[in-house]
């Protein structure tokens, strides 16, 4: 079990409510994603660590939110154990996820693969900064992860589906500190450095 959860944010009790998850996860006209949409990016993530022959046994979800990560790896590796954490009170009130803070989260164990996804930008740089090492901490294969950047607020996002009262910072500031411990691959995707794989060299950034 992790430590106690500390919240990342003040007003995170009062933010990540039920309205917060009808209007972004919910709502058909607002949603940022979809069971669908999660179930098409999980498949690409199984397949590239197929690939990469990395097994796929135990999974960390960092911001679970309505679970369809969950969902797409039971489709995909219906042995693996999954273990998804929120902040949210409202979601772990009503569907039962542990609550803890990728931020200092610290369980028995690393996971082959670490999921965290539309989570990073509701931190401070700082608390952001730490997240990362974190990541790196937990997982022993690969990381999937998605943050909201400066560039994708100003040049590609659906602004009606995309909430922007969060941290913007730039694409390179994630890459920095991502770097020490990861190879960038692509799609969102993470390899360890020290994961159980070879990668070729324009495999890797």
């Amino acid at each position: 079990m992790g430590r106690p959860v500390r919240d990342p944010e003040p007003d995170t009790k009062e933010r990540f409510d039920r309205r917060y998850y009808a209007r972004y996860y919910e709502s058909p006209r607002t949603r940022v994603t979809s069971r669908r949409e999660v179930a098409r990016l999980g498949a690409f993530v199984f397949a590239y660590m197929a690939h990469l022959q990395l097994p796929v046994r135990r999974v960390l979800d960092a911001g679970c939110g309505l679970g369809y990560w969950r969902d797409a790896l039971a489709e995909h590796h219906p042995r693996a154990s999954y273990r998804g954490i929120e902040v949210s009170e409202y979601l772990c009130r009503t569907k039962g996820w542990e609550r803890a803070s990728i931020v200092d989260y610290a369980p028995r164990g690393q996971f082959d693969l670490v999921v965290c996804q539309g989570v990073l930008q509701y931190l401070p740089n700082r608390q952001a900064a730490q997240a990362i090492d974190n990541l790196a901490e937990l997982c022993r294969g690969a990381l999937y992860l998605e943050a909201l950047t400066r560039g994708d607020w100003e040049q590609s996002c659906d602004r009606r589906a995309t909430d922007g009262d969060v941290h913007l910072r730039s694409a390179a500031w994630y890459r920095k500190r991502l770097a020490p411990h990861f190879h960038a691959c692509g799609g969102g995707i993470f390899v360890h450095r020290d994961a159980p794989t070879v990668l070729y060299e324009l495999e890797r950034g």
